[in-house]
């Protein structure tokens, strides 16, 4: 037992020393040579586009304004250490490089202060929950520049970027209808989730920022390369070119986010949105049903719930929930059959069962005999103005849209004022 106590001893000593220097070699030659992700760069200007940005968000230039006011490295350091983190935010040529790439992209920066508080305090109380370090929420600016929808390259999806296998084995539901990647509050539920579990396996969140870039197998296989050495500067040259930037992008977006003033930055002018309720869906629901019904702009649906790929909510498999405007969702729990039954027929292609033609031939031959006894179950109804087969159902008890239309044998729900149409004698 003193044995294994004394080389757990001698094991620690030489993890404490090799944290004492966080310079990789060649720092010089790697800070030259640095640059950022590809997606990275992208994210900014699928920021600008993005909903919340465009309808709540107002870019206002102030007195006074300068282009950049830089800082040497003695201010950098003293202020990274001024921050109440857990995480260590060293700093060195690479980190400096990281914060000018922020610095110099002005605009985008702005806007981001400026939707801040739209994701951050559900990120905190996600990371509370779970105890982890809050600072670990300025992932989601090096992963996704905070926009649920940002897609990558690669395929990764959503605020934490989750690639698929990833995000399904975290628990988020991705088929052709649904992709809880894009949900804000699932995904970072799941983050979390992820997050923890990697601290778990290597106790340095640098390490665990690193592999939530490119997996625990290529910070492994660097740990290998690098003799065992499990510092992240010590295996920095080992890791993808990408995850370099990653970990140094995060640092600096620490120090952004909280000493952008210093540097003649103003968060763009947040609008706050209406207030949100959520209400649950319990059977198959389209955007532009509620849409129609509600009165509600089918983009701010689609920005407010991202995870449903096709605009259809398969409420009818299990419940899901709907994000809405407060005033909207009071009127959905009212509304909510009249929206359900809204044109069903041009609204849903798939078919659940299909005739062959055999089975069409005689259902022909059937409705040749009968059609004297259909026709006296039957009478004309004459189309009035604005009416339509969901208004006019409205008024026999037990029939809907869809019952009228296929009384009158037809798959369009075009109406015409003066037509006539057959309905239920009453």
């Amino acid at each position: 037992m003193r044995k294994i106590i004394g080389l757990l001893s001698v094991f620690f000593i030489c993890i404490s020393a090799q944290a004492q220097d966080n310079s990789p070699a060649n720092q010089e030659a790697e800070a030259a040579a640095f640059s950022v992700p590809e997606d990275w760069d992208a994210n900014w200007d699928n920021l600008v586009n993005s909903w919340y940005v465009k309808h709540y968000t107002t870019k206002i230039n102030h007195e006074g304004y300068q282009d950049n006011t830089p800082a040497d490295d003695a201010t950098y350091i003293e202020r990274l250490s001024k921050l109440p983190n857990i995480i260590e935010l060293p700093y060195n040529n690479i980190v400096r490089k990281s914060i000018e790439q922020y610095i110099s992209r002005r605009t985008f920066v702005e806007y981001l202060l400026g939707i801040e508080p739209v994701y951050f305090p559900m990120i905190e109380e996600a990371l509370d929950k779970y105890d982890l370090p809050l600072e670990l929420k300025y992932l989601t600016i090096v992963e996704s520049a905070l926009n649920p929808t940002a897609r990558s390259r690669r395929g990764a999806s959503g605020l934490w970027q989750f690639m698929l296998t990833t995000g399904r084995s975290y628990g988020l539901k991705i088929n052709s209808l649904i992709d809880e990647r894009l949900d804000p509050v699932k995904s970072t539920d799941a983050a979390c989730r992820y997050l923890k579990d990697m601290f778990v396996i290597y106790g340095d969140w640098n390490l665990v920022i690193a592999a939530y870039n490119c997996g625990a197998g290529n910070v492994n296989k660097a740990i290998r390369r690098a003799n065992g050495k499990t510092d992240f500067w010590k295996i920095y040259q080992f890791l993808p070119r990408e995850t370099r930037a990653y970990v140094p992008l995060f640092i600096a977006a620490n120090y952004m986010m909280n000493y952008y003033a210093y540097h003649q930055l103003y968060p763009a002018q947040m609008e706050m949105p209406p207030a949100m309720d959520t209400v649950m869906i319990n059977q198959r629901m389209h955007f532009n049903q509620i849409s129609t019904i509600l009165n509600i702009d089918k983009e701010e649906l689609k920005a407010l719930n991202p995870q449903y790929k096709q605009d259809i909510i398969p409420g009818h498999e299990k419940p899901y929930a709907l994000k809405l405007p407060s005033t909207q969702a009071y009127a959905f729990v009212e509304k909510e059959k009249d929206i359900a039954n809204y044109n069903l027929e041009g609204l849903y292609t798939n078919r659940s069962t299909v005739e062959n033609a055999t089975e069409q031939a005689m259902k022909r031959k059937t409705s040749t005999k009968s059609g004297k006894q259909i026709a006296s179950n039957t009478s004309q109804y004459k189309v009035r103005a604005g009416e339509s087969y969901y208004t006019i159902a409205r008024k026999f008890p037990g029939y809907g849209t869809n019952d009228l239309m296929r009384l009158n044998n037809t798959r369009s729900s075009a109406l015409k004022q003066g037509q006539y149409i057959r309905v239920p004698k009453i």
